[in-house]
């Protein structure tokens, strides 16, 4: 093996990238070169290492013992050279035309996007802006891999990624102004009794259910929905079912619709909202950018949520 020293740093590049895609054809494409110089590059490298670094597995290029073992380095060395090189040269929001992509449930696009949104383009006019919606389980693969940028949600990410919190979120219980439980304090034994409807994909939900498990309690889900956007239609409509939701979105609700608000009448702790970024080393100093600007705006807001409004047919 050549020492150290005669390894060329383009090579150590083109091996992160792949390392941190698993695609030679996305490794190219963020390092703006062909793939068969990806190849050509990987080829030598493997020389140079004896060992062949990656074999295909599918469609993707799963890593030897190897390149697992010499990634950390490689990477932490590709990071030190790029943040230095961005200290002289620098990023300029004003200028960047770089797209990024962020990772948001149905509530986060709803409520946080307007204010990122604005916040970014008043900044950085040119940059573009890609929502994803949220898939918990392939979050950890998509950070790991750079296909998001950033990504908020208060579900933990397994892996090791950093959390930044945002926010720290109590629920409340929701219902119709009509719904029998409306018109007093909403006790344990009434919250257990009562029809609930759930939102599948609400992050908290995970929280209640241990927080009923500690009680030991159940309640009896009559209706689950796919949008959070339907639910406060449905409970308005609906004066036998009640839900459990974020507490200030649940208050904005009751601003616009025929809903009240009643205090949960168990201790749930309080749901944590977490920003994470990608661990891929490139174009780290707009990352940094980024990571700040959607930091200080949705600590700096309450949500947009009030967009989900209306009024109910008599």
């Amino acid at each position: 093996m050549p020492h150290p020293a005669l390894v060329d740093l383009n090579l150590i590049r083109v091996f992160v990238a792949v390392f941190e895609a698993r695609s030679l054809t996305v490794a190219a494409d963020r390092l703006h070169v062909t793939q068969p110089a990806v190849s050509q590059a990987l080829g030598r490298l493997r020389r140079d290492l004896d060992d062949p670094l990656f074999a295909r597995e599918g469609r993707t290029m799963q890593p030897t013992a190897v390149a697992t073992s010499v990634y950390p380095g490689f990477r932490d060395a590709m990071t030190g050279i790029d943040r230095t090189v961005d200290a002289i040269t620098g990023f300029d929001p004003g200028t960047t035309r770089r797209r990024f992509r962020l990772a948001l449930s149905e509530l986060g696009e709803i409520g946080y996007l307007p204010s990122i949104l604005r916040a970014v383009r008043r900044a950085a006019p040119h940059v573009g802006i890609d929502a994803v919606p949220l898939d918990v389980q392939a979050l950890p693969d998509w950070l790991a891999r750079g296909d998001v940028d950033l990504a908020i949600t208060s579900s933990p990410v397994p892996g090791g990624f950093e959390p930044t919190v945002l926010k720290s979120q109590g629920y409340a219980v929701l219902m119709a102004a009509a719904h029998p439980l409306a018109a007093s304090a909403l006790t344990l034994e009434d919250y257990v009794a009562a029809d609930h409807v759930v939102v599948a994909g609400d992050s908290g939900l995970p929280h209640l259910r241990a927080t009923l498990r500690r009680e030991g309690a159940a309640v009896h889900t009559e209706v689950t929905l796919t949008h959070f956007a339907s639910l406060p239609g449905l409970l308005a409509a609906s004066p036998d079912l009640i839900a459990t939701a974020p507490d200030t979105i649940a208050d904005g609700w009751a601003e616009a619709w025929p809903l009240v608000v009643r205090p949960l009448p168990l201790a749930m702790p309080t749901v944590e909202v977490c920003l994470y970024r990608r661990t891929t080393t490139s174009q780290l100093a707009g990352l940094d950018w980024l990571h700040d600007m959607v930091t200080r705006t949705v600590r700096g807001t309450h949500g947009e949520f009030f967009s989900i409004h209306g009024r109910v047919r008599s």
